[in-house]
């Protein structure tokens, strides 16, 4: 389900240069885009990607977790349009699941716990201007079990697919929807 979610990730970035930072090694025909691996944490391999990116004076940054299967083009293109200095796509529970950086030598990351409010933190503290982009797909990761029932209720990409046809439904039960295994 992961490596589906990816390529749902990766359709909505199709026509942008796309690198993956990852600390698996692994060979996928199907990939195009550069796959970087890194053994160091999340924040450590991120910002030595960002301080390499600002040494080479390469184009803007945009951040995004491969958990994101709901995310379509149209969302991408609309955060790389605008015109603030960063623009937050927050998760839940105060996660950050998108971000896009101007110049990626004024930003760092600070992902996990309340990291959405540690990036307006430090944009506030590099004097950077934010746009908070505000979207449904774009704030549905599925780190838990229970997250399942958005991508089956409102996925179209492969990774839908692939949740029902391997026989998972939405059932509703004391008119809350679940996910459930056939």
């Amino acid at each position: 389900l992961a490596i589906n979610m990816l390529y749902d990730v990766l359709d909505a970035t199709d026509g942008f240069a796309v690198d993956i930072l990852t600390p698996s090694i692994f060979n996928d025909a199907r990939i195009d885009p550069h796959i970087l691996w890194s053994g160091a944490g999340l924040n450590d391999a991120l910002n030595e990607y960002l301080s390499k990116v600002a040494e080479y004076g390469c184009d803007p940054v945009m951040i995004m977790m491969a958990d994101l299967p709901l995310l379509k083009i149209r969302h991408v293109r609309e955060i790389a349009t605008s015109d603030a200095d960063l623009v937050i796509a927050p998760g839940k529970g105060g996660g950050t699941n998108i971000l896009s950086i101007k110049d990626p030598s004024r930003f760092s990351t600070d992902y996990y716990g309340t990291s959405f409010l540690d990036h307006l933190r430090i944009a506030h503290d590099n004097g950077l201007s934010v746009e908070v982009y505000d979207s449904f797909a774009a704030a549905t990761d599925i780190d838990e079990p229970d997250d399942l029932v958005e991508l089956l209720i409102h996925g179209t990409g492969v990774a839908a697919r692939t949740l029902a046809d391997i026989g998972f439904v939405v059932a509703v039960r004391d008119g809350r929807a679940e996910v459930e295994r056939l």
